[in-house]
């Protein structure tokens, strides 16, 4: 059986709107609260990738699932979410305290139909189709709580480089089976830094920094066991002239930064040798930013 609740809840950026529930679980003191944002690591060649929501489903151990349908769906260019922006879906939901299975995002992306898409540097648009997204969302399993009168404050980052995939004929929608990942916002830092001009400002150099879970982590192959735990794109300040990044969202603990130019022969669904020019240990605290940059000398 399905919950449903009514209730009104702000949403940072877009303008106000109402999430249309129905009753089965009160506002009570005892309740908690959850926080629910969704980021991105970028994709080469593309200005926007559109997802509609239309709301998020959550799984109390042992009781009813919990489903929140917003009144009208969202849509969310992920593409403008990078480094450390975020947009939130849900703020100070309030729910039942306690353990929860799994956290489920629910989207519009059919076949043919643009609800869902992509647009890219040429101003071409294709529509998006995630397999099962529409029937069943798209569903993390990862267990979390809720505290008593506290609040569970949560990430989604949908890793987009790993995501999409040209169908290479056409009448065919580009397929988005979304590499998903939840994060608690309290346990997280980010790691920023510049890059070399001397790489970096290469017209043959398509730049992105790449992070690996430990000190020292094997690098070279991606889309195999040693594949990384996000990446992002460089880019050039305007202003500078410096090319920067900015990873977001990385869990406290040890990691291996690594720089390369060939990001454009990284293909989803692949395993894909990269050449990574320098590789980098550095530590990531939680609610804090590290500093990494990445020099040719």
């Amino acid at each position: 059986m399905q919950c449903k609740r009514k209730k009104t809840t702000l949403l940072p950026i877009a303008a106000a709107t109402t999430l249309a529930m129905t009753g089965c679980f009160s506002s009570d003191d005892g309740n908690g609260s959850l926080t629910l944002s969704v980021t991105d690591a970028p994709v080469d060649d593309a200005t926007e990738v559109v997802v509609e929501f239309t709301g998020v489903e959550i799984q109390p151990a042992g009781q009813e699932r919990i489903v929140i349908e917003f009144d009208e769906p969202r849509r969310i260019d992920l593409l403008a979410l990078q480094g450390s922006a975020s947009e939130t879906l849900l703020e100070e939901e309030s729910v039942p305290p306690g353990e929860y299975e799994w956290i489920q995002v629910n989207v519009n992306a059919e076949r043919l139909i643009p609800d869902s898409y992509i647009t890219f540097e040429d101003g071409s648009q294709e529509s998006l189709f995630m397999p099962s997204g529409a029937e069943s969302g798209l569903r993390l399993v990862s267990d979390f709580i809720v505290p008593i009168t506290g609040e569970a404050d949560f990430t989604i980052d949908f890793d987009l480089r790993k995501s999409i995939a040209n169908p290479e004929s056409p009448n065919v929608d580009y397929t988005l089976r979304p590499a998903l990942r939840i994060v608690d916002n309290t346990e997280v830092g980010s790691i920023v830094g510049t890059v070399d001009s001397e790489w970096a400002a290469d017209p043959e150099c398509a730049p992105a920094v790449y992070v690996y879970e430990g000190h020292d982590a094997p690098t070279g192959s991606v889309g195999s066991d040693e594949e990384p735990l996000t990446s992002t794109l460089v880019d050039m300040n305007d202003v500078t002239g410096e090319f920067h990044y900015e990873v977001g969202f990385v869990p406290e603990g040890d990691y291996t930064a690594a720089f390369t130019c060939e990001a454009d022969d990284d293909e989803p669904e692949q395993s894909n040798d990269i050449d990574f020019l320098q590789s980098l240990n550095t530590s990531v605290t939680a609610e804090e930013e590290t500093e990494l940059h990445f020099s040719a000398d």
